[in-house]
């Protein structure tokens, strides 16, 4: 099959969403087909036989794209358009994979060209937006329709977790594949598991692992923390990854909560260091407060033999169960009290990590991934090949 494959992110990277298609190109490839990648001008260059990577160019001023909405992806999405006009002119493809918000430019080449496209659900665009800003807010019933529109003109919808389906189902699609996301603990090239650092945390050491975006609950994690310090104060947290800014701002707020010196932020650590990270912690935690879909860490968290804190938001509660993970209310005296509970009980964190792992094995390995996307794209062969 031929493939054109919207990308509307800055790759490769090591972070959620890149990952996630790097591990469906390898699928792809090995099944023969011929896919061109069209995405932004930042990442790096990945190889793999039958895949062409397309970049829109480079554009002044435009650089270090984050996750979510923002100007930057907005312009770079314009080029983007552009140049996936341009290419379904000059070759004839069969389908057209499309992740988050290029559905839109997938759904317009539908119109012209009659070329069927798939949309890759990482996220609901509507919720994202009115999440990301009060201005969209007021027009958010206009956003839903727009999404919707998209969902059920796709020849397939493709969510990362049950949350999206659910949504995507509330507009009739023609076909949902759920095709959750992974741990990358076996699939990233660890060598001999260690970390290549000693980050020194003492008592009971708390980790966080991931971007440091607002939805990520960062600052509930820091008032958490300091709630909890003053009665376990010889616990420590590290906080890996974020960018510079983000890294100050935050460490402006571990010192104004009088934390600060038990709390290690270690900036981002490539993939091959998170098993020896993970050795290095007690309790791992995510503090999410908005989304629905569930962060990919989730996954590799569940198989890192230690036990899970984490917000009872759907977000998480989607994956984790009480018999799995330690879930608690957003707030910082609640999720300061769970902290407490798993600092006291080392008994029951390893009960929880022990079944986590297992529960990671059953429904969230690369060979169930690697299954299901082989099963998604048989079955668009038969919708789409003559």
């Amino acid at each position: 099959m031929n493939i054109l494959f919207l990308a509307p992110h800055p790759f490769y990277q090591e972070r959620g969403t890149p990952i996630a298609v790097r591990l469906l190109l390898q699928v792809l490839s090995r099944r023969g087909d011929h896919v061109d990648v069209l995405t932004y001008h930042e990442g790096e260059d990945v190889a793999l036989p039958g895949v062409v990577l397309h970049r829109i160019p480079h554009l002044p001023g435009i650089r270090r794209i984050r996750p979510g909405l923002s100007l930057k992806k907005l312009v770079c999405d314009v080029f983007l358009l552009v140049q996936a006009l341009r290419m379904v002119r000059r070759k004839k493809y069969h389908l057209v994979h499309a992740v988050e918000e290029a559905a839109f430019i997938g759904l317009l080449i539908k119109r012209r060209f009659k070329i069927p496209y798939v949309y890759d659900m990482d996220s609901s665009m509507s919720q994202q937006m009115t999440d990301k800003t009060f201005l969209f807010r007021p027009v958010a019933p206009l956003l839903r329709r727009l999404e919707g529109r998209i969902i059920r003109q796709a020849l397939a919808v493709v969510p990362v977790c049950e949350a999206l389906a659910e949504i995507a189902q509330r507009y009739q699609p023609n076909k949902i594949w759920l095709l959750r996301d992974i741990s990358l603990l076996a699939v990233i090239n660890s060598g001999n598991g260690a970390s290549g650092e000693d980050l020194h945390l003492a008592g009971t050491r708390f980790m966080y692992i991931g971007n440091l975006e607002p939805y990520q609950g960062i600052d509930l994690l820091l008032r958490s923390f300091s709630l909890l310090h003053k009665k376990c104060n010889d616990a420590t947290l590290a906080i890996v990854g974020g960018t510079p800014r983000d890294i100050a701002r935050y460490q402006a707020r571990a010192a104004r909560y009088a934390i600060d010196q038990f709390v290690i932020f270690t900036g981002p650590r490539p993939l091959s260091m998170m098993a020896g990270l993970f050795r290095q912690a007690d309790v791992l935690v995510s503090p999410r407060i908005r989304g629905v879909n569930t962060p990919m860490k989730i996954y590799s968290y569940l198989q890192s033999g230690k036990p899970i804190l984490a917000t009872d938001l759907p977000t998480h509660t989607q994956v984790l169960t009480a018999d799995v993970a330690l879930l608690a209310p957003p707030s910082p005296r609640r999720f300061a009290e769970a902290m407490r509970r798993l600092t006291d009980n080392p008994d029951w964190r390893q009960l929880l990590a022990h079944r986590a792992t297992a529960l990671a094995k059953e429904k969230y390995s690369l060979p169930v991934f690697e299954r299901t996307a082989y099963e998604l794209y048989q079955w668009l062969d038969t919708q789409v090949l003559p």
